[in-house]
């Protein structure tokens, strides 16, 4: 009788919850595999609303966040946190995502209680140790302590091979990210925020183009960010023929430039992080969107959404050569002349909503399921790959 492996599942952003959701789901489906959730809490409320939506309730969280918690503090709280539960748990293996102070931790954690770990969207590079910072270290060190890793494309695969990993503990799966996106977006869906689903209306009997704003990168903190959100007002100003809705994240770096450039602006619609429903479905109805995120840079392309990303580097330079995504970096005068291009030329728009999407179809939780129960031996054959 084969026995059961407890898988744990760490994770502490919402954009982690996101992408461990689908993989939370097909653990559970799987009948010698038993997830346990394991959630730091490095972002308390908006990781809430994607526990929410995606109907995760942890076995431990560790709650972690603290008022304006510095880097350093909340590594040393996740990795203590973490430790505890591993001593008392012994998982057959841990599960990290991406590149967040938690992804970095739980890697940690597992090593110093020898518990293999894999790595979910494993291989990510920019090769610049602070662009993003502090992501393209801390997803750099976990690759150096992951014993599975988990590529969304064969480029990722690529940079890991050209690292000394070996072959046999890459799996191509795709991203689970377009796992939750895909299952998520409806066309009837029926937005939970009142007001965003009114100025969403107003604007579409208006015939405005949605465009569709979020930024938040450590990097960009300080003058770019200014900058980033100035040259977003000037496209207000300028272009009474869109509306523009801003996700404004809490950290006062971002909320504080955000707020005094929107100031009084009309057709501008200010709004909270968003439960991941509203998020995905809006992102459907955008006509382009501006964004330091890398985790957009693989959902918008899946919607046929442009994205002008603003930094300088990315470590998905498939969407570049897919042409889906566009780097703009932080100057105001280039981000707002993209912007405008995109909005009066049909044949520039065209060419980068119908690129197709390099980074999954929809299947990618169900590849690293599969892998896993390949390498505890609880099948023989090594499972199919993505191929985009």
């Amino acid at each position: 009788m084969t026995s059961i492996h407890k898988v744990a599942v760490v994770f502490g952003t919402r954009p982690e919850a996101i992408k461990m959701a689908p993989v939370i789901t097909a653990l559970r489906s799987h009948p010698h595999l038993q997830p346990l959730v394991v959630v730091t809490a490095q972002h308390r409320e908006m990781l809430d609303q994607h526990l929410r939506h995606f109907a995760i309730a942890p076995d431990y969280d560790l709650n972690i966040m603290t008022h304006r918690q510095g880097l350093t503090d909340a590594t040393v709280r996740a990795i203590q946190g973490l430790a505890q539960v591993f001593a008392q748990e012994r998982p057959a293996v841990v599960l990290v995502q991406g590149d967040t102070t938690t992804t970095f931790a739980g890697a940690l954690a597992a090593f110093h209680h020898q518990i293999p770990v894999g790595h979910i969207e494993a291989g990510l590079r920019t090769y610049d140790p602070y662009s993003p910072f502090p992501e393209e270290m801390h997803r750099r060190l976990t690759g150096v302590l992951a014993h599975l890793h988990f590529a969304a494309t064969p480029a990722a695969r690529d940079n890991l091979l050209r690292e000394g990993v070996s072959p046999q503990r890459i799996f191509v799966t795709g991203n689970t990210t377009i796992d939750s996106l895909l299952q998520t977006v409806a066309g009837d869906y029926v937005f939970g925020d009142g007001e965003l689903a009114v100025f969403l209306d107003q604007a579409r009997r208006q015939g405005l183009r949605l465009v569709l704003v979020e930024v938040h990168r450590r990097e960009n903190f300080g003058p770019a960010m200014v900058g980033i959100w100035q040259a977003i007002a000037r496209l207000v100003r300028t272009r009474p023929d869109i509306a523009l809705v801003a996700s404004i994240h809490r950290n006062p770096e971002v909320r504080g430039p955000a707020q005094a450039a929107l100031e009084g602006l009309p057709r501008v619609h200010k709004a909270e992080p968003l439960p991941y429903g509203d998020w995905a479905n809006l992102m459907a109805r955008s006509y382009f969107m501006i964004t330091d995120s890398g985790g957009l840079q693989e959902e918008a392309p899946s919607l046929g959404v442009p994205v002008l990303v603003t930094r300088e580097k990315t470590e998905r330079p498939e969407a570049v050569a897919a042409g889906t995504v566009r780097l703009v970096g932080t100057d105001p005068e280039t981000i707002y002349d993209e912007a405008v291009r995109l909005i009066e030329d049909p044949a520039a728009h065209r060419a980068m909503a119908q690129a197709a999407n390099p980074f999954g179809d929809g299947r990618a939780a169900e590849r690293t399921v599969a892998a896993l129960a390949y390498d505890l031996g609880l099948t023989e054959h090594r499972p199919e790959e993505f191929v985009p």
